[in-house]
């Protein structure tokens, strides 16, 4: 869709080529960082543009010598009321209220469609996110990389990519051998036998259904044999219905993945994406050097398979075989990215938790290497979620069993304040989840805070209705200064939409429609003091029906970016 924005941004770059065949700028000037934005001050005007700023220098000029150039053209088209030069060269453009009035006709229109883009150009883009090992059910560690990858992937499908979810299954390591021998010997236990869970074993009740499950389906075949006629198939027995209770637990927060990958089907990839890299020259016979940190006496140097990922922007190289000939961890996860990249994705997202930061290096660099630098691999780091109640910390032991489940918590809050709060802060950051908090009514409460904003509106159409309201279409002429301000507030959702696609940030729509509801509820405010501010006038329809127009815009946008998200629109609140 074309925006205001982006109607903008071309008649700057027609103002910028009108200056160059008149001499007045050189030509080839580099402009890709070039703007329209939002000026921070609303009384600066609609629009501002860096354009005199950003190429003040390598014109070889001063920045309002240029912005005075473009002003002198924007000034001269018919829906500029004013093109004012601040400072050293910023621009201010105000528009007239035409304009946003047309585009408060153009959210109606568009409806949900409104903000969608096509920027990604229907491109594949693959966003990894989740893949917990397949030992348990979803915790509330798992929470917040689960919501803010299925968030992204959602922006960026409505950005326009051809995005694929996907969910990585590590069963190819011991813990899911582990795994196999608790659930034996909850096996043994639905048996009737009397079972002591050891050490390093996984000891959560979450187990007791599936060894009660394999008893019912196998007998007891397997209780007297040696581990070495069971474990294979208690270990596919087992991560199979993990990844059930996994699916289900997904589900509740309406996470539902396209591709769930097999680290056990990779088979040959790793020796396939390890031949690549050495046709390329990047594979070696060496030594690393002790890990900073470790001395001499603890480090004992061997020769290894190394990739050289230090060619790549990484700080060493890195191992892809131990010296005892087996693959390293790392070789898996570039087999992995390199079927990736063979399925045909021109772009790579993974959610990675804050504890792997160290290895965002090595695979990008694995990522630049095998694709020839043609696919950047964007690792996003989620950091730890630290739950409370009424400010007291809940703790939590994975390893006693006693956990927090995902499930526990959207049963108890509901899956769109699950979701929301996920998305309040950059992933990257700490973040707070209190259980008191997160259903208050309040202010400081964003989930509530948006909601109320939308669910207000669905009560005023009510209202209109149930008072016999038959409203005329809409003269937006009506509509003052302030009013109109939030439909330029409404009108930034397609920027937003596209800014936070190219970051890859979703947190970025939270923060948004958190701005947009207090927009509106500061409009709904004002009626308090002067009730011919309300938005419903009995005596005066054609009023009533543009403020009503405006508000359905404001919900239609709230609703918008909440679906991005995956939250629902609250229609009234309990």
């Amino acid at each position: 869709m074309t925006t205001v924005y982006h109607r903008y941004a071309a008649h700057v770059a027609d103002a910028l080529a009108d200056l160059v065949r008149s001499g007045d700028l050189p030509p080839g000037l580099d402009t890709r960082h070039v703007t329209v934005e939002s000026p921070r001050d609303p009384t600066h005007g609609d629009l501002a543009t860096n354009a005199a700023m950003v190429l003040a220098k390598p014109a070889g000029m001063k920045p309002r010598e240029i912005a005075v150039g473009i002003a002198q053209y924007l000034i001269g088209l018919p829906d500029v009321a004013s093109a004012e030069v601040a400072g050293p060269g910023f621009l201010n453009i105000t528009l007239n209220p035409g304009v946003w009035q047309a585009e408060l006709r153009t959210i109606l229109a568009e409806g949900a469609d409104y903000g969608r883009s096509t920027m990604g150009g229907g491109k594949p883009i693959n966003v990894e996110y989740v893949s917990a090992n397949p030992t348990g059910p979803m915790h509330m560690g798992h929470c917040r990389g689960a919501v803010v990858g299925d968030a992204l992937a959602s922006l960026l499908d409505y950005a326009g990519f051809a995005v694929t979810r996907e969910y990585y299954i590590n069963d190819a390591g011991g813990q899911v051998d582990t795994l196999a021998r608790s659930a034996h010997l909850r096996y043994l236990e639905a048996l009737g036998g009397v079972v002591t869970i050891p050490e390093g074993y996984y000891p959560g009740d979450y187990l007791i259904p599936v060894g009660q499950a394999l008893a019912a389906e196998l007998g007891d075949h397997y209780a007297l044999l040696p581990e070495s006629e069971w474990l294979a198939l208690f270990r596919s027995r087992t991560v199979a219905m993990m990844m059930d209770l996994i699916r289900d637990d997904l589900a509740l927060l309406g996470i539902h993945h396209d591709r769930f990958f097999s680290e056990a089907s990779l088979g040959d990839a790793v020796g396939a994406a390890l031949a690549d890299l050495d046709a390329k020259g990047l594979i070696y016979e060496g030594v690393l050097e002790a890990p900073k940190g470790e001395t001499a006496d603890d480090w004992e140097p061997r020769p290894q398979t190394l990739f050289r990922s230090s060619q790549f922007g990484d700080d060493s190289d890195r191992a892809l075989k131990k010296s005892d000939g087996s693959w390293t961890y790392f070789a898996g996860d570039v087999a992995y990215h390199y079927d990736k990249l063979r399925r045909g994705f021109t772009g790579l997202v993974d959610m990675f938790g804050a504890d792997h930061g160290g290895y965002v290096k090595r695979m990008t660099a694995a990522v630049a290497a095998l694709s020839d630098g043609a696919v950047a691999l964007d690792v996003k780091l989620v950091q730890m979620v630290r739950l409370f109640r009424a400010g007291e910390p809940v703790k939590m032991s994975k390893r006693s069993g006693s956990f927090v489940t995902l499930a526990d918590v959207v049963h108890e809050v509901g899956k769109d304040v699950v979701r929301f709060i996920m998305l309040t802060k950059k992933s990257d950051t700490q973040l707070d989840f209190d259980f008191a908090k997160v259903v208050e009514q309040s202010r400081e409460n964003p989930v509530f805070y948006v909601q109320y904003a939308h669910a207000r509106i669905c009560s005023l159409q009510r209202r209109a209705a149930e008072a016999g309201m038959v409203l005329p279409d809409a003269d937006l002429t009506r509509l003052d200064d302030e009013e109109l301000g939030l439909v330029k507030f409404a009108a930034q959702w397609p920027k937003i939409v596209e800014a936070a696609a190219a970051s890859n940030e979703p947190h970025r729509i939270a923060f948004y429609l958190n701005d947009l509801a207090a927009a509106f509820h500061s409009l709904w405010n004002r009626g308090n003091d002067d009730p011919s501010r309300r938005f419903l006038i009995e005596d005066d329809v054609a009023l009533t029906a543009a403020r009503l127009a405006l508000a359905k815009a404001a919900a239609q946008v709230i609703a918008n970016g909440l679906g991005v998200m995956g939250v629902e629109p609250a229609r009234e609140m309990h």
